[in-house]
């Protein structure tokens, strides 16, 4: 029998929501999405995307909550239990490891990155933005890159943080921490599109993301709103299923799920409305990605009034967002280590947080001294890969795809349903019959799909 890890739950479905969103809203959002929109045809992307996220996303959320609250137990664990409960083999546990492996994956780079966000935050605290020219911003951006002390500094404040928050628990320390970080989140947000679109250039902006180009609109553009999607709901990365397993019966999972979709996109398009007027009215280029964040948007808060205060708002902003995806993403291994090897919580986490920073410094390295270190140049397609790429590479086009497509067949072919209704909570209507068919039809194929198209890509 499971040891169960569902002794503790969710206080509220308020708590519950907040983490949720937390765990969604990550760097991704802040800095990849409204990027996106704006080269993909602006708001006839976003139409697509949400089509996607309600196609896709939902399904699949609601899968892996309702995973959870039957299994009650980590990831693997709840697969098993779903399974046997099923009368279908308990080797289906296997996809609750993937999703974990992917989890573990992603948390060794992306607390690299989270750590990039405080120390532009503390550059923003202290002025270093005032009056700086690209050059100056280009070399700040590559100097931070290429020194592994301070890289290393900062990945370390990240993960001592996820030590003291996640050893306190579910409702004392991923829920108090997400109702303490998501109104931070939201309030700064507020405080900076009103700052934008002041200081800013906001017609621009709105014509960028909001004007709706369908010329734009290819094949290619709804894959990449489909992976847009399925990476920003936060699915196949184990943290869902836990979230489930803490989850009480009488919350309804599909509302639940409708409304961290809703508050996961509004935030991404809050920070197009935060970005691009102040890259507008400056004449920048709305580059892709980290550049975009780090390099670009330093230059605007340099040339403005309240500049620097702005920017280390900014910035604070971008850590609240990275800091709560890692707290998601760390409960959902920490869970698994307690129940799998049974080691207590606060072991396990030290275990785990060490982990992850030893194999985090190698992310540190591939990004300056070891930026030339292609481990896999024997294969043509990866022949140009640095180690943070691989990693990258690895958790977003296979661990990912694999197990979300595993789920979905899982979920949509194997478990009766009756175990299905009672683990979403809903009874038999409209709403089950699009789930399920999506899960069953639909879904499988798109991801095998991408599955082939990432690795012809390469």
């Amino acid at each position: 029998m499971a040891h169960n890890v569902a002794q503790e739950q969710w206080s509220s479905r308020r708590g519950f929501l907040l983490a949720a969103i937390g765990f969604s809203v990550g760097l991704g959002n802040i800095w990849r999405f409204p990027y996106v929109v704006g080269e993909n045809g602006g708001s006839a992307f976003v139409i697509i995307y949400l089509l996607c996220a309600f196609a896709i996303g939902l399904p699949l959320l609601v899968t892996e909550l309702a995973i959870g609250r039957l299994g009650r137990s980590d990831p693997a664990e709840s697969y098993r239990v779903v399974a046997r409960n099923s009368g279908r083999s308990t080797r289906w546990g296997g996809v609750g490891a993937l999703a974990i492996a992917c989890v573990f994956v992603v948390l060794s780079f992306y607390t690299v990155l989270s750590g990039w966000t405080f120390d532009y935050f503390v550059r923003g605290v202290t002025g270093r933005f005032e009056g700086i020219d690209a050059a100056t911003s280009t070399a700040m951006f590559s100097g931070l890159m290429s020194n592994p002390w301070r890289l290393l500094f900062w990945h370390t404040v990240v993960n001592l943080l996820i030590i003291l928050i996640i050893r306190r628990g579910v409702q004392r320390g991923v829920e108090q921490a997400a109702n303490v970080l998501m109104p931070i989140l939201f309030g700064a947000l507020i405080v900076m599109v009103i700052y934008s679109a002041i200081a800013g250039d906001f017609g621009s902006a709105v014509a960028f993301l909001l004007e709706p180009d369908f010329s734009k609109v290819t094949a290619k553009t709804v894959m990449i709103a489909i992976g847009q999607a399925f990476f920003s709901v936060g699915v196949a990365m184990a943290t869902m299923i836990t979230f489930g397993a803490y989850l009480p019966d009488n919350i309804s999972i599909p509302r639940s799920a409708v409304i961290i979709i809703l508050a996961d996109t509004g935030v991404a398009m809050l920070a197009g409305f935060v970005i691009f007027p102040l890259v507008f009215a400056f004449g920048l280029e709305p580059s892709e990605g980290a550049g975009l964040i780090f390099q670009t948007l330093p230059l605007a808060f340099g040339q403005m009034a309240g500049g620097h205060l702005f920017g280390a708002l900014f910035f604070l902003l971008l850590i609240v967002a990275a800091l709560s995806s890692c707290l998601g993403g760390a409960e959902a291994v920490v869970s698994w280590v307690d129940e799998r090897w049974r080691i207590p919580r606060e072991k396990g986490i030290l275990y785990f947080v060490g982990t992850i920073w030893l194999i985090g410094i190698t992310t540190i390295m591939s990004l300056g001294e070891w930026s030339d270190v292609y481990p896999l140049s024997f294969v043509p397609a990866l022949a140009e890969e640095t180690i943070f790429d691989l990693l990258e590479w690895f958790a977003a086009n296979i661990l990912l795809l694999l197990g979300a497509a595993l789920t979905s067949i899982f979920f949509g072919w194997l478990v009766p349903k009756k175990t299905k209704l009672a683990g979403m909570g809903i009874s038999d209507g409209l709403f089950y019959v699009y789930a399920n068919a999506m899960m069953r039809y639909v879904i499988p194929p798109l991801l095998f799909v991408a599955l082939v198209l990432g690795l012809m890509e390469r």
